[in-house]
């Protein structure tokens, strides 16, 4: 095999780790992910999947930095495409439900269950859920402030706290209708924001 080639055979290898760790994390938390686990149920050995990370806390880091990736993908990416504004933050929430709905991951949102798990466990990988949260705010907030920015909302509107609001409830239907299987909370959740978006002049025509 060329150089080349076991480059590219190396990148697929450890890509597969991750998504698998990833599907893990989102049902079992990241502690439910190990390099025996992931080697076992990938079929390779402990020190191919050692080789790519060499530790537990680094298998984790990169664990949440492939999440990141899926959820800019899955959510951001497609928000991107519509115009600045409201419709850019109606295609967010839109494309942020259906990531939930699908699901992306069996477990449902992967912050969901890893924010719980560490929130309260200082270290390297509760910081690295930490900041990919907050870039998730600062560009909801970027997004509504673009839409105040256009008078689209009211131009007194609260930004932070508009997108505190509309985070907790997305997060709050999709929280309840993987615990109880019942999908009509995520229309409870697009009603409430809808709700809330029309208090502040952006009502649904």
């Amino acid at each position: 095999m060329t150089t080349d080639g076991r480059l590219l055979k190396g990148r697929q290898t450890r890509n597969d780790i991750l998504c698998r760790a990833a599907d893990i994390a989102s049902a079992e938390g990241l502690e439910g992910v190990s390099i025996g686990r992931l080697a076992t149920e990938l079929r390779i050995s402990k020190s191919g999947v050692f080789t790519h990370f060499g530790s537990k806390e680094e298998l984790q880091l990169a664990t949440v930095a492939k999440a990141v990736k899926l959820f800019r993908e899955h959510v951001v990416k497609p928000a991107l495409a519509a115009p600045e504004g409201l419709a850019r933050v109606r295609a967010l929430l839109d494309a942020w439900q259906r990531y939930q709905r699908e699901p992306v991951f069996p477990g449902g949102c992967f912050f969901h269950s890893t924010m719980a798990e560490f929130d309260a466990r200082p270290g390297r990988v509760r910081d690295a859920i930490a900041v990919s949260q907050r870039d998730w705010s600062t560009f909801l907030e970027r997004c509504l402030t673009e839409a105040r920015d256009r008078a689209e909302l009211d131009a007194s509107t609260d930004v932070p706290q508009l997108a505190f609001e509309l985070d907790a409830l997305c997060r709050t239907g999709a929280a309840q209708a993987l615990l109880y299987d019942d999908p009509s909370y995520h229309e409870r959740a697009t009603r409430a924001m809808d709700a809330r978006l029309a208090a502040v002049g952006a009502g649904r025509a």
